[in-house]
C-alpha cells in the first residue's frame, strides 16, 4: 500500500478532531469507573522439540482454533489475550487458573503441529538468522508497518547492545522486535485518576522489572538482565543518526514528564509523532458528539497504537461506553504462570496504593529518575541500584522488600483480594528478592554451568530445561539448578 500527501493532511486533520471530541469528552461524558479487574495478554514463542525456533504461528493458531488466540510480529510468536477477571476474593486464583488451562490446551494442539509454547522475554535459541522480512508474520499490517519504518528512517536499523558481552549489528527489518515477548497488564480507571495512575505506574516501572528480569540472551550474547528493553528501544526506532542528535523523540518512549491529564499523552502523541499507517475512515467524532454518541476515534487509537510507550494509554468503547485503561508493557513473558500471577499481583497491589498517598512518590522524585531507574533495573536486575524518595539510592531487591512489597500488601487488602491468596503471590516476589532467583539470573547459571559447551548447544540445553520447568508451574526461586 502507497500513502499519498491527501493521506497523511487527511489523517492528521482527523487526528486533530479526534483530540477536540477527547477533550469534550473528558469534560461532560460520562466514563466507565474505576472496576477491580485485572486484563493480561501474554505473547509467547514456540519452539521444536529440540528447543529450536519454530517458524509456524499460522499452523499453530489454525490447530488452537480459539479466538482469544492471534499472530505476533514474527512466524515464531503466538499471544494470548485473557479479558478481565474480578481481583476481589480469590480473583487472583481463578485469573492464574484460566491462564493455566488455556495454555495447557495451547500446547496440546501446537504439539500437533510440531511447535511448543515458551514463556519467556527473549528466546535464548533465537539466532540472528532467524530476524529477517521472510520471518514477519503473514498478517499484511505488520509488513506494512515494515515498510513504514524503514521508509521513515532511510536506512537499515542498528542495534549496539553493550553488556556482560557486546552485540552490535545492523538488521533490515523490523523482524527483531519479534524477539521480544511481553507480559502487558491492563488496569481500567476513571479519567479522574489516570493522571496518578499513569504515573504510578512510571515511577514503579524500575521495580517491576527488576524482580522480573528474564531476558539475559540475545542471538547468543549475554547482554542485559533485561535485554527486551534496549531492543525493543532500538528496534522500532524510526529516526536516523541525524534525527537523533537533533533530539527528536524515539516511538518507544518512556515520555518526558510526569502528567495531569490522559489528554496530554494523546496530544503528545499526536504533537510529536508522524503517522506510521495514516488510514482514515468514515466517522466524523463531532457528529458522534452531537448525537451523544461515544466516537471510537479510530485514527488516534490506531496512531497511539504505534507509539510504544512502556505504560500507553487505552481508550476504548465498549458496549456503547467509553473507558480509559493504563496498559503496563515493561514485564517480560514467564517464567511460570505462578511468577506471571505473582507479577500481577504485584503490580496491581501497589496501583491501589501509590496514586492515593498524600505526597504521591512522583511529587518527590523526577521524571529522570524514574527514566533511569527503568534502565538500570533492566541492565542489572535485582541487583540494580535504583533511586526511591526516602530511601536514596538503593539495591532493587532491598527497595522492593522494605518499601514496596508492604505497600502492594496494602493494596491488594483495599482490592478484598483473600488474605491466603495475597499471600501467597507476594511470597513469590519475597522469595525471589532474598534468593536472587528470578528468570534471568536462572538462565545465566544454567548456562554458566554448562560451560564445556559450545553456547548455542547451552542455550538449547538450558531451554529444553526451562521448558519443563515452566510446565511443572514452579516459581523460578524454586527451580532447581541445572
Amino acid at each position: 500500500m502507497v500513502f499519498s500527501r491527501e493521506d497523511r493532511r487527511r489523517y492528521r486533520d482527523k487526528i486533530r478532531r479526534s483530540l477536540d471530541a477527547l477533550a469534550r469528552m473528558l469534560r461532560e461524558f460520562r466514563f466507565e469507573a474505576d472496576r477491580p479487574r485485572a486484563g493480561l495478554e501474554i505473547e509467547l514463542n514456540l519452539v521444536d522439540d529440540r528447543g529450536e525456533p519454530a517458524m509456524k504461528n499460522a499452523e499453530v493458531l489454525a490447530a488452537i482454533a480459539q479466538p482469544d488466540w492471534a499472530t505476533e510480529l514474527g512466524q515464531f510468536n503466538v499471544e494470548i489475550n485473557i479479558l478481565p477477571e474480578p481481583l476481589e476474593g480469590d480473583g487472583a486464583v481463578r485469573l492464574e487458573k484460566t491462564v493455566r488451562d488455556r495454555l495447557n490446551h495451547a500446547e496440546e494442539r501446537a504439539d500437533t503441529v510440531g511447535g511448543h509454547l515458551v514463556m519467556v522475554g527473549i528466546l535464548p535459541t533465537l539466532r540472528e538468522s532467524d530476524v529477517h522480512e521472510g520471518t514477519l508474520s503473514a498478517n499484511p499490517r505488520y509488513r506494512l508497518l515494515n515498510e513504514q519504518i524503514f521508509a521513515a528512517r532511510g536506512e537499515d536499523l542498528h542495534l549496539s547492545i553493550r553488556g556482560d558481552e557486546t552485540l552490535d549489528t545492523y538488521a533490515d527489518s523490523i523482524t527483531p522486535e519479534a524477539a521480544c515477548t511481553s507480559l502487558q497488564l491492563h488496569l481500567q480507571v476513571a479519567p479522574s485518576a489516570f493522571a496518578a495512575t499513569w504515573n504510578a505506574a512510571q515511577a514503579v516501572a524500575g521495580a517491576q522489572v527488576a524482580v522480573a528480569a528474564n531476558s539475559p540472551f540475545l542471538f547468543g550474547k549475554h547482554l542485559w538482565q533485561e535485554t527486551r528493553i534496549p531492543l525493543f528501544e532500538q528496534a522500532t526506532d524510526t529516526r536516523p543518526a541525524e534525527l537523533k542528535a537533533q533530539g527528536v523523540r524515539p516511538r518507544v518512549w518512556f515520555g518526558e514528564r510526569w502528567i495531569t491529564s490522559v489528554f496530554d499523552l494523546f496530544e503528545e502523541n499526536a504533537r510529536y509523532f508522524p503517522p506510521l499507517l495514516p488510514v482514515c475512515d468514515d466517522a466524523d467524532p463531532q457528529e458522534d458528539l452531537a448525537r451523544g454518541v461515544p466516537p471510537e476515534l479510530g485514527e488516534l487509537t490506531l496512531h497511539n497504537g504505534t507509539i510504544y510507550r512502556w505504560n500507553r494509554p487505552i481508550y476504548a468503547v465498549v458496549d456503547g461506553v467509553p473507558h480509559l485503561r493504563v496498559e503496563n508493557r515493561v514485564l517480560p513473558a514467564g517464567p511460570s504462570v505462578a511468577d506471571i500471577a505473582a507479577n500481577a499481583a504485584f503490580y496491581y497491589g501497589l496501583m491501589r496504593v501509590l496514586p492515593f498517598m498524600e505526597r504521591p512518590v512522583w511529587t518527590r522524585m523526577s521524571f529522570a529518575a524514574a527514566k533511569d531507574n527503568l534502565h538500570a533495573a533492566a541492565r542489572g536486575g535485582l541487583d540494580a541500584r535504583l533511586y526511591w524518595p526516602g530511601m536514596g539510592e538503593v539495591v532493587a531487591s532491598e527497595l522492593i522488600l522494605r518499601r514496596l512489597l508492604p505497600l502492594a500488601h496494602e493494596g491488594l487488602a483495599l482490592r478484598e483480594v483473600d488474605a491466603d491468596v495475597r499471600d501467597k503471590l507476594l511470597t513469590i516476589i519475597e522469595r525471589r528478592c532474598v534468593t536472587g532467583r528470578n528468570g534471568a539470573s536462572w538462565q545465566t547459571d544454567a548456562v554458566n554451568a554448562m560451560d564445556n559447551l559450545d553456547r548455542h548447544e547451552a542455550l538449547r540445553r538450558m531451554t529444553l530445561r526451562y521448558i519443563e520447568h515452566m510446565h511443572t508451574n514452579q516459581p523460578v526461586h524454586a527451580w532447581p539448578a541445572m
